[in-house]
Protein backbone atom coordinates (compact mmCIF):
# COMPACT_ATOMS: atom_id res chain seq x y z
CA UNK A 1 0.00 0.00 0.00
CA UNK A 2 1.23 3.46 -0.92
CA UNK A 3 0.10 7.06 -0.48
CA UNK A 4 -1.70 6.73 -3.82
CA UNK A 5 -3.67 3.82 -2.35
CA UNK A 6 -4.74 6.09 0.45
CA UNK A 7 -5.82 8.78 -2.01
CA UNK A 8 -7.86 6.24 -3.98
CA UNK A 9 -9.60 5.01 -0.82
CA UNK A 10 -10.44 8.55 0.32
CA UNK A 11 -11.88 9.21 -3.15
CA UNK A 12 -13.84 5.96 -3.17
CA UNK A 13 -15.21 6.66 0.31
CA UNK A 14 -16.64 9.99 -0.81
CA UNK A 15 -17.88 8.73 -4.19
CA UNK A 16 -19.65 5.68 -2.80
CA UNK A 17 -20.95 7.13 0.46
CA UNK A 18 -18.63 5.63 3.05
CA UNK A 19 -17.09 8.81 4.46
CA UNK A 20 -17.78 12.45 3.57
CA UNK A 21 -15.75 15.57 4.49
CA UNK A 22 -17.52 17.21 7.42
CA UNK A 23 -19.50 20.41 6.72
CA UNK A 24 -18.29 20.41 3.11
CA UNK A 25 -20.87 22.84 1.73
CA UNK A 26 -19.51 25.45 4.17
CA UNK A 27 -15.89 24.87 3.30
CA UNK A 28 -15.44 21.93 5.64
CA UNK A 29 -13.84 21.69 9.07
CA UNK A 30 -10.28 20.46 9.38
CA UNK A 31 -10.11 16.72 10.08
CA UNK A 32 -13.86 16.42 10.47
CA UNK A 33 -15.53 13.48 8.73
CA UNK A 34 -19.10 12.20 8.43
CA UNK A 35 -20.05 8.58 7.82
CA UNK A 36 -22.34 8.27 4.80
CA UNK A 37 -24.96 5.59 4.03
CA UNK A 38 -22.46 2.80 3.36
CA UNK A 39 -20.03 3.96 6.03
CA UNK A 40 -22.71 3.85 8.72
CA UNK A 41 -23.52 0.25 7.80
CA UNK A 42 -19.84 -0.77 7.84
CA UNK A 43 -19.25 0.96 11.15
CA UNK A 44 -22.38 -0.56 12.68
CA UNK A 45 -21.39 -4.04 11.47
CA UNK A 46 -18.01 -3.71 13.18
CA UNK A 47 -19.59 -2.44 16.40
CA UNK A 48 -22.19 -5.19 16.46
CA UNK A 49 -19.66 -7.94 15.77
CA UNK A 50 -17.40 -6.57 18.49
CA UNK A 51 -20.28 -6.40 20.98
CA UNK A 52 -21.39 -9.92 20.12
CA UNK A 53 -17.85 -11.36 20.44
CA UNK A 54 -16.76 -9.59 23.60
CA UNK A 55 -20.03 -9.01 25.48
CA UNK A 56 -23.08 -10.99 24.39
CA UNK A 57 -21.30 -14.30 23.84
CA UNK A 58 -19.60 -14.21 27.26
CA UNK A 59 -20.95 -14.57 30.79
CA UNK A 60 -18.11 -12.57 32.35
CA UNK A 61 -18.88 -9.25 30.62
CA UNK A 62 -21.57 -6.59 31.06
CA UNK A 63 -22.20 -3.40 29.10
CA UNK A 64 -22.37 0.30 29.91
CA UNK A 65 -23.43 3.35 27.90
CA UNK A 66 -22.34 6.45 29.80
CA UNK A 67 -22.77 10.20 29.38
CA UNK A 68 -20.33 12.15 27.22
CA UNK A 69 -20.02 14.86 29.87
CA UNK A 70 -19.20 13.82 33.43
CA UNK A 71 -18.68 15.67 36.68
CA UNK A 72 -15.32 17.45 36.27
CA UNK A 73 -14.18 15.90 39.55
CA UNK A 74 -13.90 12.63 37.62
CA UNK A 75 -11.16 14.14 35.45
CA UNK A 76 -9.42 15.68 38.44
CA UNK A 77 -9.32 12.30 40.20
CA UNK A 78 -8.05 10.54 37.08
CA UNK A 79 -5.34 13.25 36.69
CA UNK A 80 -6.54 14.29 33.24
CA UNK A 81 -6.96 17.93 34.28
CA UNK A 82 -3.41 18.11 35.56
CA UNK A 83 -1.57 15.84 33.18
CA UNK A 84 -3.45 14.92 30.00
CA UNK A 85 -1.27 16.90 27.63
CA UNK A 86 1.14 16.80 24.70
CA UNK A 87 4.29 18.90 24.21
CA UNK A 88 3.55 21.79 21.83
CA UNK A 89 5.96 23.93 19.80
CA UNK A 90 5.20 26.88 17.54
CA UNK A 91 7.10 28.08 14.47
CA UNK A 92 8.14 31.68 15.14
CA UNK A 93 7.85 32.56 11.45
CA UNK A 94 4.53 31.05 10.28
CA UNK A 95 3.05 30.38 13.76
CA UNK A 96 2.06 26.83 12.79
CA UNK A 97 1.85 24.58 15.86
CA UNK A 98 3.13 21.02 16.11
CA UNK A 99 3.54 18.24 18.61
CA UNK A 100 7.15 18.48 19.74
CA UNK A 101 7.59 14.72 19.53
CA UNK A 102 6.35 14.59 15.92
CA UNK A 103 8.78 17.08 14.31
CA UNK A 104 12.54 17.28 14.06
CA UNK A 105 13.27 20.57 15.80
CA UNK A 106 16.63 20.91 14.03
CA UNK A 107 15.10 20.69 10.56
CA UNK A 108 13.20 23.39 8.63
CA UNK A 109 9.55 23.83 9.51
CA UNK A 110 7.45 21.77 7.05
CA UNK A 111 5.35 24.73 5.91
CA UNK A 112 7.58 27.83 5.73
CA UNK A 113 11.11 26.40 5.59
CA UNK A 114 12.40 28.44 8.53
CA UNK A 115 15.31 26.76 10.32
CA UNK A 116 15.42 26.36 14.12
CA UNK A 117 12.64 28.88 14.61
CA UNK A 118 10.55 26.89 17.09
CA UNK A 119 9.49 28.07 20.51
CA UNK A 120 10.42 26.02 23.56
CA UNK A 121 8.03 23.07 24.07
CA UNK A 122 5.15 23.66 26.44
CA UNK A 123 2.42 21.33 27.62
CA UNK A 124 -0.95 21.60 25.88
CA UNK A 125 -3.98 19.99 27.56
CA UNK A 126 -5.92 17.88 25.07
CA UNK A 127 -9.33 17.96 26.74
CA UNK A 128 -12.14 19.85 25.00
CA UNK A 129 -13.71 22.30 27.42
CA UNK A 130 -17.25 23.66 27.49
CA UNK A 131 -19.72 25.18 29.97
CA UNK A 132 -22.91 23.92 31.57
CA UNK A 133 -25.50 26.55 32.38
CA UNK A 134 -26.05 30.10 31.12
CA UNK A 135 -22.83 31.65 32.46
CA UNK A 136 -19.46 30.99 30.86
CA UNK A 137 -17.45 31.09 34.06
CA UNK A 138 -14.93 28.80 35.73
CA UNK A 139 -17.48 27.28 38.09
CA UNK A 140 -19.44 25.95 35.11
CA UNK A 141 -16.51 24.40 33.23
CA UNK A 142 -16.97 20.79 32.13
CA UNK A 143 -15.15 18.57 29.66
CA UNK A 144 -16.12 16.30 26.79
CA UNK A 145 -14.67 12.95 27.76
CA UNK A 146 -11.18 12.32 26.31
CA UNK A 147 -11.61 8.57 26.85
CA UNK A 148 -14.48 6.24 27.67
CA UNK A 149 -12.71 4.26 30.41
CA UNK A 150 -13.43 6.47 33.41
CA UNK A 151 -17.19 5.89 33.31
CA UNK A 152 -16.53 2.16 33.68
CA UNK A 153 -14.40 2.80 36.76
CA UNK A 154 -16.83 5.28 38.31
CA UNK A 155 -19.72 2.85 37.78
CA UNK A 156 -17.74 -0.23 38.84
CA UNK A 157 -19.50 -0.82 42.15
CA UNK A 158 -23.00 -0.22 40.76
CA UNK A 159 -22.42 -2.46 37.74
CA UNK A 160 -20.83 -5.23 39.79
CA UNK A 161 -23.57 -5.28 42.42
CA UNK A 162 -26.55 -5.02 40.07
CA UNK A 163 -25.17 -7.63 37.65
CA UNK A 164 -23.98 -9.74 40.64
CA UNK A 165 -20.65 -10.48 39.02
CA UNK A 166 -17.58 -11.81 40.79
CA UNK A 167 -13.98 -11.54 39.68
CA UNK A 168 -12.82 -11.90 37.02
CA UNK A 169 -15.35 -9.93 34.97
CA UNK A 170 -15.43 -6.97 32.62
CA UNK A 171 -17.42 -3.84 31.88
CA UNK A 172 -17.58 -2.95 28.18
CA UNK A 173 -18.52 0.27 26.42
CA UNK A 174 -18.62 1.84 22.97
CA UNK A 175 -18.86 5.52 22.17
CA UNK A 176 -17.36 8.85 21.24
CA UNK A 177 -14.38 10.54 22.84
CA UNK A 178 -12.87 13.95 22.15
CA UNK A 179 -9.30 15.21 22.15
CA UNK A 180 -8.06 18.59 21.01
CA UNK A 181 -5.24 17.03 19.01
CA UNK A 182 -2.49 19.39 17.90
CA UNK A 183 -1.79 17.63 14.61
CA UNK A 184 -4.64 15.36 13.55
CA UNK A 185 -4.71 13.93 10.05
CA UNK A 186 -4.42 10.95 7.69
CA UNK A 187 -8.14 10.76 6.93
CA UNK A 188 -10.05 9.08 9.78
CA UNK A 189 -6.86 7.78 11.45
CA UNK A 190 -6.48 10.72 13.84
CA UNK A 191 -9.37 13.10 14.48
CA UNK A 192 -10.51 15.29 17.33
CA UNK A 193 -13.81 13.43 17.61
CA UNK A 194 -13.49 9.67 17.42
CA UNK A 195 -15.13 6.38 18.36
CA UNK A 196 -13.80 3.78 20.79
CA UNK A 197 -14.73 0.24 21.78
CA UNK A 198 -13.13 -1.05 24.95
CA UNK A 199 -13.60 -2.86 28.19
CA UNK A 200 -12.07 -2.88 31.62
CA UNK A 201 -11.47 -6.43 32.81
CA UNK A 202 -11.29 -6.59 36.60
CA UNK A 203 -9.04 -9.23 38.15
CA UNK A 204 -7.04 -10.14 41.22
CA UNK A 205 -3.51 -8.74 41.14
CA UNK A 206 -1.87 -12.19 41.21
CA UNK A 207 -3.56 -13.12 37.91
CA UNK A 208 -2.64 -10.06 35.83
CA UNK A 209 -0.02 -11.71 33.61
CA UNK A 210 -2.33 -14.63 32.76
CA UNK A 211 -5.18 -12.32 31.76
CA UNK A 212 -2.89 -9.94 29.90
CA UNK A 213 -1.75 -12.78 27.63
CA UNK A 214 -5.30 -14.09 27.29
CA UNK A 215 -6.65 -10.77 26.03
CA UNK A 216 -3.61 -10.33 23.82
CA UNK A 217 -4.63 -13.53 22.06
CA UNK A 218 -8.30 -12.54 21.87
CA UNK A 219 -7.41 -9.22 20.22
CA UNK A 220 -5.43 -11.09 17.59
CA UNK A 221 -8.42 -13.38 16.94
CA UNK A 222 -10.70 -10.37 16.50
CA UNK A 223 -8.33 -8.81 13.98
CA UNK A 224 -7.92 -11.94 11.89
CA UNK A 225 -11.28 -13.72 12.28
CA UNK A 226 -13.71 -10.79 12.30
CA UNK A 227 -11.93 -7.81 10.75
CA UNK A 228 -10.17 -9.87 8.08
CA UNK A 229 -6.70 -8.43 8.73
CA UNK A 230 -3.54 -10.04 7.40
CA UNK A 231 -1.60 -10.32 10.66
CA UNK A 232 1.71 -9.96 8.86
CA UNK A 233 0.86 -6.25 8.67
CA UNK A 234 0.34 -6.03 12.45
CA UNK A 235 3.22 -5.50 14.87
CA UNK A 236 2.89 -5.97 18.62
CA UNK A 237 5.10 -3.26 20.10
CA UNK A 238 6.09 -3.41 23.75
CA UNK A 239 6.04 0.11 25.22
CA UNK A 240 9.11 0.60 27.44
CA UNK A 241 9.37 2.20 30.87
CA UNK A 242 9.19 5.97 30.67
CA UNK A 243 6.98 5.94 27.56
CA UNK A 244 3.91 4.23 29.01
CA UNK A 245 0.96 6.13 30.45
CA UNK A 246 1.51 6.90 34.12
CA UNK A 247 -1.11 4.36 35.24
CA UNK A 248 0.27 1.44 33.22
CA UNK A 249 2.60 -1.29 34.41
CA UNK A 250 2.66 -2.93 30.98
CA UNK A 251 1.37 -1.78 27.58
CA UNK A 252 1.44 -3.31 24.12
CA UNK A 253 0.47 -1.29 21.04
CA UNK A 254 -0.91 -3.21 18.09
CA UNK A 255 0.58 -1.24 15.19
CA UNK A 256 -0.50 -1.61 11.57
CA UNK A 257 1.35 -0.92 8.31
CA UNK A 258 -0.76 1.96 6.96
CA UNK A 259 0.14 3.63 3.63
CA UNK A 260 1.46 6.56 5.70
CA UNK A 261 3.63 4.38 7.95
CA UNK A 262 3.48 1.92 10.83
CA UNK A 263 1.26 3.43 13.50
CA UNK A 264 -1.03 2.42 16.35
CA UNK A 265 -4.27 0.57 15.73
CA UNK A 266 -5.19 -0.83 19.17
CA UNK A 267 -3.71 -0.90 22.65
CA UNK A 268 -3.56 -3.34 25.55
CA UNK A 269 -2.68 -2.04 29.00
CA UNK A 270 -2.37 -3.33 32.55
CA UNK A 271 -3.67 -0.36 34.55
CA UNK A 272 -3.11 -1.99 38.00
CA UNK A 273 -5.56 -0.65 40.63
CA UNK A 274 -4.73 2.99 39.87
CA UNK A 275 -8.16 4.11 38.70
CA UNK A 276 -10.34 2.44 41.31
CA UNK A 277 -8.11 3.75 44.10
CA UNK A 278 -8.46 7.28 42.72
CA UNK A 279 -12.25 7.11 42.57
CA UNK A 280 -13.12 5.08 45.67
CA UNK A 281 -11.97 6.00 49.18
CA UNK A 282 -12.80 2.50 50.38
CA UNK A 283 -12.23 -0.81 48.62
CA UNK A 284 -15.18 -1.26 46.22
CA UNK A 285 -15.14 -5.06 45.94
CA UNK A 286 -15.89 -7.73 48.52
CA UNK A 287 -14.98 -11.33 47.75
CA UNK A 288 -18.21 -13.36 48.16
CA UNK A 289 -16.34 -16.41 49.46
CA UNK A 290 -13.69 -14.98 51.79
CA UNK A 291 -15.30 -11.66 52.69
CA UNK A 292 -12.05 -9.85 51.89
CA UNK A 293 -12.45 -6.27 50.64
CA UNK A 294 -9.91 -4.97 48.13
CA UNK A 295 -9.27 -2.94 45.00
CA UNK A 296 -9.38 -5.10 41.83
CA UNK A 297 -6.69 -4.65 39.20
CA UNK A 298 -7.54 -4.00 35.56
CA UNK A 299 -6.56 -5.22 32.09
CA UNK A 300 -7.73 -2.77 29.40
CA UNK A 301 -8.02 -3.76 25.71
CA UNK A 302 -8.80 -0.65 23.61
CA UNK A 303 -10.11 -0.79 20.04
CA UNK A 304 -10.35 2.34 17.89
CA UNK A 305 -13.54 2.03 15.85
CA UNK A 306 -12.61 4.60 13.21
CA UNK A 307 -9.22 2.94 12.78
CA UNK A 308 -10.98 -0.41 12.52
CA UNK A 309 -13.07 0.99 9.65
CA UNK A 310 -9.95 2.36 7.97
CA UNK A 311 -8.02 -0.90 8.29
CA UNK A 312 -11.00 -2.92 7.04
CA UNK A 313 -11.11 -0.71 3.94
CA UNK A 314 -7.35 -0.91 3.40
CA UNK A 315 -7.36 -4.70 3.70
CA UNK A 316 -10.35 -5.02 1.37
CA UNK A 317 -9.22 -2.67 -1.40
CA UNK A 318 -8.23 -4.47 -4.62
CA UNK A 319 -7.79 -3.45 -8.22
CA UNK A 320 -7.68 -5.58 -11.33
CA UNK A 321 -7.64 -4.63 -15.01
CA UNK A 322 -11.34 -3.83 -15.21
CA UNK A 323 -12.66 -3.09 -11.76
CA UNK A 324 -12.11 -1.90 -8.23
CA UNK A 325 -13.29 -4.37 -5.59
CA UNK A 326 -13.75 -4.02 -1.84
CA UNK A 327 -13.27 -7.59 -0.67
CA UNK A 328 -14.77 -6.96 2.75
CA UNK A 329 -15.64 -10.01 4.85
CA UNK A 330 -19.32 -10.61 3.96
CA UNK A 331 -20.41 -10.12 7.58
CA UNK A 332 -18.91 -6.61 7.50
CA UNK A 333 -20.16 -5.57 4.06
CA UNK A 334 -22.61 -2.60 4.12
CA UNK A 335 -24.97 -4.52 1.81
CA UNK A 336 -25.01 -8.29 2.09
CA UNK A 337 -26.63 -8.62 -1.32
CA UNK A 338 -27.97 -6.57 -4.23
CA UNK A 339 -31.05 -7.52 -6.24
CA UNK A 340 -31.44 -6.68 -9.94
CA UNK A 341 -34.11 -7.23 -12.56
CA UNK A 342 -32.23 -8.09 -15.75
CA UNK A 343 -34.22 -5.41 -17.60
CA UNK A 344 -35.86 -2.43 -15.87
CA UNK A 345 -38.49 -2.06 -18.65
CA UNK A 346 -39.99 -5.53 -18.19
CA UNK A 347 -42.70 -5.32 -15.49
CA UNK A 348 -42.78 -9.06 -14.86
CA UNK A 349 -39.04 -9.11 -14.07
CA UNK A 350 -39.27 -6.00 -11.89
CA UNK A 351 -42.25 -7.44 -9.97
CA UNK A 352 -40.49 -10.71 -9.10
CA UNK A 353 -37.23 -8.93 -8.29
CA UNK A 354 -39.05 -6.55 -5.91
CA UNK A 355 -40.70 -9.49 -4.16
CA UNK A 356 -37.29 -11.10 -3.62
CA UNK A 357 -35.79 -7.80 -2.52
CA UNK A 358 -38.61 -7.15 -0.03
CA UNK A 359 -38.19 -10.61 1.46
CA UNK A 360 -34.40 -10.45 1.79
CA UNK A 361 -34.29 -6.99 3.36
CA UNK A 362 -36.29 -8.26 6.33
CA UNK A 363 -33.19 -10.26 7.22
CA UNK A 364 -30.17 -8.46 5.71
CA UNK A 365 -29.14 -5.06 4.44
CA UNK A 366 -29.91 -5.35 0.72
CA UNK A 367 -29.46 -2.96 -2.21
CA UNK A 368 -31.82 -2.49 -5.16
CA UNK A 369 -30.38 -1.49 -8.53
CA UNK A 370 -32.10 -1.37 -11.91
CA UNK A 371 -29.95 1.30 -13.58
CA UNK A 372 -27.93 0.76 -16.76
CA UNK A 373 -26.60 -2.52 -18.08
CA UNK A 374 -26.00 -5.51 -15.85
CA UNK A 375 -22.20 -5.34 -16.13
CA UNK A 376 -22.06 -1.80 -14.81
CA UNK A 377 -24.35 -2.78 -11.94
CA UNK A 378 -22.01 -5.64 -11.01
CA UNK A 379 -18.98 -3.35 -11.00
CA UNK A 380 -20.82 -0.74 -8.97
CA UNK A 381 -21.63 -3.31 -6.29
CA UNK A 382 -18.05 -4.65 -6.37
CA UNK A 383 -16.82 -1.17 -5.52
CA UNK A 384 -19.32 -0.95 -2.64
CA UNK A 385 -18.16 -4.30 -1.25
CA UNK A 386 -21.46 -6.14 -1.82
CA UNK A 387 -20.58 -9.87 -1.71
CA UNK A 388 -23.54 -11.22 -3.73
CA UNK A 389 -25.59 -9.92 -6.66
CA UNK A 390 -28.94 -11.57 -7.34
CA UNK A 391 -30.29 -11.21 -10.89
CA UNK A 392 -33.85 -12.02 -11.91
CA UNK A 393 -34.02 -12.98 -15.60
CA UNK A 394 -36.57 -14.62 -17.89
CA UNK A 395 -35.57 -18.11 -16.74
CA UNK A 396 -36.48 -17.02 -13.21
CA UNK A 397 -40.10 -16.64 -14.28
CA UNK A 398 -40.25 -20.24 -15.48
CA UNK A 399 -37.87 -22.06 -13.12
CA UNK A 400 -38.26 -20.03 -9.89
CA UNK A 401 -34.53 -19.54 -9.54
CA UNK A 402 -32.08 -16.66 -9.87
CA UNK A 403 -28.47 -16.03 -10.79
CA UNK A 404 -26.21 -15.30 -7.81
CA UNK A 405 -22.85 -13.73 -8.66
CA UNK A 406 -19.94 -13.87 -6.22
CA UNK A 407 -18.11 -10.56 -5.80
CA UNK A 408 -14.59 -11.93 -5.37
CA UNK A 409 -14.57 -14.61 -8.07
CA UNK A 410 -17.25 -13.16 -10.41
CA UNK A 411 -18.57 -16.71 -10.75
CA UNK A 412 -22.33 -17.20 -11.15
CA UNK A 413 -24.60 -19.87 -9.76
CA UNK A 414 -28.30 -20.65 -10.17
CA UNK A 415 -30.10 -20.79 -6.82
CA UNK A 416 -33.72 -21.61 -6.08
CA UNK A 417 -35.74 -18.61 -4.90
CA UNK A 418 -37.03 -20.70 -1.99
CA UNK A 419 -33.45 -21.46 -0.87
CA UNK A 420 -32.03 -17.99 -1.58
CA UNK A 421 -32.24 -16.52 1.93
CA UNK A 422 -30.72 -19.63 3.49
CA UNK A 423 -28.02 -19.69 0.81
CA UNK A 424 -26.95 -16.07 1.44
CA UNK A 425 -27.12 -16.47 5.22
CA UNK A 426 -24.85 -19.49 5.03
CA UNK A 427 -22.32 -17.69 2.87
CA UNK A 428 -22.22 -14.66 5.18
CA UNK A 429 -22.16 -16.18 8.64
CA UNK A 430 -20.70 -19.66 8.26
Amino acid sequence: MTESTMEKIVSLCKRRGFVFPGSEIYGGLANSWDYGPLGVELKNSIQQLWWRRFVQSRDDMVGLDAALIMNPKVWEASRHVAGFSDPLVECKKCHERFRADSVNLSNPCQNCGAEKQFTEPKQFNLMLKTFLGPAEEQANVVYFRPEIAQAMFVNFKLAQETARKKLPFGIASQGKAFRNEITPGNFIFRTREFNLMEFEYFIEEKDWEKWFEYWRGEMKKWLTEDLGVNYKKVHEVEIPDGERAHYSKRTIDFEYEYPFGQKELYGLAYRTDFDLKNHFKEAPYRDPETGEEFYPHVIEPTFGLDRSVLVALLEAYHEDEERTVLKLPPKLAPYKAAVFPLLANKPELVKLAREIYDDLRKHFTVAWDDRGNIGKRYYSQDEAGTPFCVTVDFDSLEKNDVTVRDRDTAKQERVSIKELRKYIHGKIFN
